[in-house]
């Protein structure tokens, strides 16, 4: 085979600004498929027109893409290109941003510097009937899964008699990168009998529940500490205060949002951090 319009491997990774062995390793994850291969001999050959992805592919590696991502990106016209790269980017440092923070708790945790101060106290609760959304995921889609559960929770609440208390989430096992719970979104509700009904019509998903009467534990913070990994000094402080009033955690731990979230300021308090405790 002679085609004067195909570069060797050797004078594409020249154009190209990459290394055969980059070039190779491209190919073999299908982001950058040579325009001929030699059957024989297995040698690679490109079109000059395969320069401006080869390059792109490689930046796009520099900045730690994952794979796949990349895969899709550059099969994108530009603009469409560009936004994808947007969103990618825009997880980045949100991810930088809670590592960051992860790392300025470790610290002052293993400096032993002082913590934040946390106020504890009792509250009992009457017994209660609870919508509720059980679901299984990682620290990183809490955020997203919080809102949209607790949201349709409270809309079926009030198709049932209304709302009869705070919002909560339960978390029934760990929630984090190595850990996916699960986790469980409770509405209270005021009619018991009306939200089976609603249930049994709709067949959402969501449940129905008795929350037993019972003693929380908690302490009061502020949208800013409901973060990850702020808000798990917060968990430290109500196990620490409850094993030191010689109480017994006697069930999973809590977050209770009594106030507006999107209202709120960073400073404003919003959430209760809490253990049912006997």
């Amino acid at each position: 085979m002679y085609d004067d319009s195909l570069l060797t491997i050797g004078a594409f990774a020249a154009r190209a600004r990459l290394s055969p062995k980059a070039l190779r390793l491209y190919d073999r994850l299908g982001l950058l498929t040579p325009a001929y291969v030699d059957s024989a001999t297995g040698y690679r050959w490109y079109r000059i027109e395969q320069v401006e992805r080869a390059r792109l592919v490689a930046l796009l590696r520099q900045i730690e893409m994952p794979l796949a991502r990349i895969a899709e990106v550059v099969e994108l016209p530009g603009p469409q290109a560009a936004q994808a790269l947007t969103v990618y980017w825009g997880e980045v440092e949100e991810r930088r941003a809670v590592q960051g923070a992860v790392v300025a708790h470790l610290r002052d945790r293993l400096s032993g510097r002082r913590e934040t101060m946390y106020e504890i106290k009792t509250v009992d609760l009457a017994e209660q009937a609870v919508l509720t959304e059980r679901r299984r995921l990682r620290g990183d889609e809490l955020p997203r899964w919080i809102p949209a559960a607790l949201g349709r929770l409270e809309r079926a609440a009030e198709e049932c008699g209304g709302v009869a208390g705070p919002p909560y989430v339960v978390y029934h096992a760990e929630v984090g990168p190595d850990s996916d719970g699960p986790a469980e979104a409770c509405v209270p509700v005021t009619d018991a009998r009306a939200a089976q009904l609603w249930l049994e019509k709709h067949r959402t998903g969501a449940s129905l529940r008795i929350e037993p009467a019972g003693r929380l534990a908690f302490t009061r913070v502020t949208k800013a500490q409901v973060a990850y990994p702020q808000i798990g000094s917060a968990f430290d402080a109500v196990e620490r205060w409850t094993a030191r009033k010689g109480l017994t955690i006697t069930g999973p731990c809590r977050e209770v949002y009594f106030a507006d979230w999107d209202a709120a300021s960073a400073t404003d308090e919003v959430c209760d951090v809490a253990f049912p405790v006997g």
